[in-house]
């Protein structure tokens, strides 16, 4: 890898922005066992230590520190461990994992990972939901808790309990992109001003941080690598997309493909969230398979069909799943092409439909018609038909 040898190098390599290692996937999941390089917005040699820029700081508790919870909220003030800094070249790739300063660097560049990725695709910079009273956003990088929270000028992680060994969530790029999904919607469309949020609002809020972090995860290369060698390039796996789940290791697939309705889940938030992050899986999906169709690269044209799930038949599947296996080895790259196009059309109603959702008078039809304006204004236009019927399927519409 070539590096600057110092800070004093020219304004263009200034403005590339500054590495940091972020892995995609937690590293015991197979194929992610090392991070990959990164590189955030903020200039070389205007990230100071912690790491901190003009958006976010990173401070590290040296004594055990409660969760935030009203009145408690930041800043902290206390003994910190030893900070994260640059190296002599201005980045921050040179710490190794295994360091509290490489869980702090980690959680800073994968929180400024996620912000990056929604602001290239709304063209604007979100302004944190708490500006009045705070310039940043605190990051705490681990507690002796359980969970992960975000809040009123605070995102802090705790450590994953599940497993045989806690697992810190700063490690875990996914954890922490949902987190911010939450600040940024925030941020976009504020909270409920006049009534307490409803049920259809919660659970958006969970679906919007869910798919903020598969965006996330798909602006990764390893992990376009790894879905594209494992499926043969064939994302439309069976006719309910529970299969493609099974196949696949990345938690927010596992998470998103799936064939519920709404009026299969209920009340509890984030089981009815599901419907409607499936349905931008859907979309995202059958939006990949459509681009293929226009570059010769596959031959089910899903438009053909007025619901892919209830009309598409396994033979269908089955006769594009050889012809994709068959060209994969020659096309991988042109597929994941068509992929990165599809991951951004989607981003980018996703996050443009934030424009239309007003928080005091929100439900999921009414979130529904607003990623299908925001479809007919931007390129995805014509998908916007395709965009309409996934979400009358997950019966939304």
């Amino acid at each position: 890898m070539l590096r600057e040898s110092n800070l004093s190098g020219d304004a263009s390599s200034q403005r590339l922005g500054t590495r940091f290692l972020i892995f995609p996937q937690p590293r015991f999941i197979p194929g992610y066992e090392k991070p990959e390089p990164v590189w955030i917005s903020t200039p070389r040699g205007s990230v100071g230590v912690g790491p901190s820029d003009h958006r976010l700081y990173v401070v590290d508790p040296l004594q055990p520190k409660e969760p935030y919870s009203a009145p408690y909220l930041p800043p902290f003030i206390g003994d910190v461990f030893p900070p994260a800094e640059a190296g002599s070249d201005g980045h921050f790739d040179g710490i190794l994992p295994g360091t509290r300063q490489f869980l702090a660097a980690h959680t800073f560049a994968s929180v400024r990972r996620v912000l990056d990725i929604c602001e290239s695709y709304m063209g604007y910079q979100v302004p944190w939901f708490f500006s009045d009273t705070y310039e940043r956003l605190e990051v705490i990088p681990l507690l002796d808790w359980d969970n992960a929270q975000s809040g009123y000028g605070y995102l802090e992680l705790g450590e994953d309990s599940t497993r045989h060994e806690p697992f810190p969530f700063a490690l875990n790029f996914d954890a922490i992109a949902h987190e911010t999904g939450h600040l940024l919607l925030l941020g976009a469309i504020g909270a409920p001003r006049y009534s307490p949020p409803s049920i259809d609002f919660l659970a958006y809020h969970e679906a919007a941080a869910d798919f903020t972090s598969l965006l996330g995860l798909l602006n990764f290369d390893t992990a376009l690598d790894h879905i594209l060698r494992r499926t043969r390039g064939n994302l439309l796996i069976s006719n309910e997309l529970d299969r493609l789940a099974e196949l696949s290791d990345e938690k927010q697939v596992r998470m998103l493909s799936h064939s519920l309705r709404i009026s299969d889940v209920g009340d509890e938030v984030h089981d009815r969230s599901r419907p409607f992050s499936g349905a931008l899986f859907d979309t995202l999906v059958e939006i990949f398979q459509l681009i293929l169709v226009e570059r010769g690269l596959a031959s089910l044209d899903t438009r053909a069909l007025r619901e892919v799930r209830l009309d598409l038949g396994q033979e269908d599947l089955d006769r594009e799943g050889i012809q994709l296996r068959e060209a994969y080895n020659t096309s991988h790259f042109a597929l994941k092409s068509a992929l990165e196009e599809a991951r951004d059309i989607v981003g980018e109603i996703f996050v443009g439909s934030w424009l239309y959702l007003d928080p005091d008078n929100f439900s999921f039809p009414l979130a529904s018609e607003a990623l299908i304006e925001a479809a007919s204004k931007r390129r995805a236009r014509r998908f916007a038909d395709q965009v309409y019927l996934n979400f009358v399927w997950r019966g939304l519409l």
